[in-house]
């Protein structure tokens, strides 16, 4: 019971973060919506900010799965879209996080240096994701480049979401499948006249 209490109050404040805005959000508020006292609450959770840490690591373990690379060969277009998909869907489940970032990471040293290694791996993964094509042969970039891009299709979905608010997109679902093709379109000076003509297809068939 005494779990499933605490699995409820992670779901509820998940959804309420996500709906109404981290910083808007009190842990009153979420016992109120689970109509459980604030004792009850404070029995699974120390503060709000305990809650937000466990709702980190679960979305830290999602993270890690989504950006999984293939093993015994190498990646090929298909992968990397899966790859957006997964993770741009975490993201979306977890898109407090990523709207309110920096307020949630100015006041929280270990989450500060827990994310901060979520994007070292990442980095590291997109670039094993990079060399993999280029290796394939569906990629011709130098070195430098492949880093670059890498590092540049991270920072996109990092910050697409903060960057679609900031611009007044409303549809935060249509906004991440903007950024999908945002990241993908980064690749495509990269790549041979048949993949970037692939990547065309894929694209004009997932906007429209």
């Amino acid at each position: 019971m005494a779990k499933q209490t605490r699995q409820r109050i992670l779901d509820t404040a998940l959804t309420m973060f996500n709906a109404q805005g981290e910083p808007n959000v009190t842990t009153n508020h979420i016992a109120d919506e689970l109509e459980i006292s604030p004792g009850n609450l404070y029995y699974h959770f120390r503060n709000k900010d305990d809650i937000i840490e466990q709702l980190f690591a679960r979305f830290e373990e999602r993270m890690d799965a989504a950006l999984s690379v293939p093993q015994g060969r190498l990646p090929g277009l298909e992968d990397i879209w899966l790859q957006l998909h997964l993770v741009f869907e975490c993201i979306w489940d977890y898109r407090f996080l990523h709207r309110d970032l920096v307020e949630i990471l100015s006041r929280n040293r270990r989450l500060r240096l827990r994310f901060a290694r979520i994007l070292r791996r990442a980095d590291e993964q997109a670039l094993g994701v990079m060399r993999g094509l280029s290796q394939a042969g569906i990629m011709r970039a130098s070195k430098d480049e492949l880093a670059a891009t890498a590092t540049n299709v991270l920072v996109i979905a990092t910050f697409w979401l903060n960057y679609a608010a900031a611009r007044g997109d409303r549809d935060e679902h249509a906004a991440i499948r903007a950024g999908i093709v945002q990241v993908m379109m980064l690749l495509a000076p990269f790549l041979r006249d048949a993949e970037r003509v692939h990547l065309n297809t894929l694209t004009r068939a997932y906007i429209d």
